[in-house]
This record gives structure tokens, sequence and C-alpha cells, in this order.
């Protein structure tokens, strides 16, 4: 039910950024109310990479951890995230990395998602609709910190 769509200009390349999302196991360094990413599997096949990942989510006494499909895809710049296992009914979520001028991108982000349980759903979704309003921004500030600041 709750679904969330942003598109954000950054001055970093559609390569750099689609690299930096694509470092699943590091999201734990920055990433609002991820406790720990453990990717489970990894395969490749026609330039593309699918993950099995299991991620930990906590805020406060809470804690919830879910296994996602996570799909790699350079040549199209596109990551795709497919809910396979854990407290939801189901979660989509999609990256896209289009060109926007020299050495600047557009990230798109989207994600709809809705908990199995309603109860958890009244404690943990604002929180999670919070965070996933900050993926954008968490991971623009990561690319600079990483890349370092390109001037517009």
């Amino acid at each position: 039910m709750p679904k969330y769509e942003t598109t954000r200009r950054v001055r970093h390349t559609p390569e750099e950024m689609f690299e930096l999302v694509a470092d699943v196991e590091k999201y734990p360094e920055f990433l609002p109310l991820c406790q720990s990413l453990v990717v489970r599997s990894e395969r490749e096949r026609d330039g593309k990479r699918l993950l099995i990942a299991d991620m930990t989510v906590a805020y406060k006494m809470v804690r919830e951890t879910f296994t996602s499909q996570v799909l790699l895809k350079p040549e199209d710049h596109q990551i795709d995230v497919k809910y396979v296992d854990g407290p939801f009914r189901y979660l989509d979520n999609r990256w896209t990395f289009e060109p926007a001028g020299e050495a600047q991108c557009d990230v798109k982000f989207f994600i709809d998602y809705e908990f199995k349980s309603r109860t958890l759903g009244l404690l943990m979704g604002s929180m999670f609709d919070f965070a996933f309003r900050r993926f954008a921004e968490a991971f623009e500030k990561r690319a600079d910190e990483i890349y370092g600041p390109n001037p517009s």
C-alpha cells in the first residue's frame, strides 16, 4: 500500500551512482534503519548480477530481517529489488540512473510495499516511510564522500 517515488539530480555519473547503490554490503555504514546486510548468494549471467541478500532493519526495540533478490543491470543503469521472505506481504523497489549532462545523472527511486502484519505496519510504517524518503539523499551524500563533490 505505501508507495514512494522520487527523482533526484546528482552531480555524479550514472556509472558512479549505479556502483554505489549496487554495493549493498556497505548499506549499514550510511543507510537509515539498516543495521546489517548480508549477501547470501551471487550469480552472474549476460552481464547482469543476481544477489540474494538479507537486510536487517531496526528502530528502537523493533528489529526485522527480510530477504530480497537484487538484480543488477549495469548496461541499463538499473537495479531491481524483489521481495523473497520476511515481514512484508510484498516489496517492489527499482533504482534507475539516467544521464543528465556532464558528470550528472537523475537518480530515480521507486518503492511499493506492504507489511504482512497490521500491527507491524502501524509500528514501523511511518518510520519506513521516513527512511525511504531519505534513501536518495543518503546515497547522494555517500557519493559525495566517496567520489568527492562535483561542482556543477
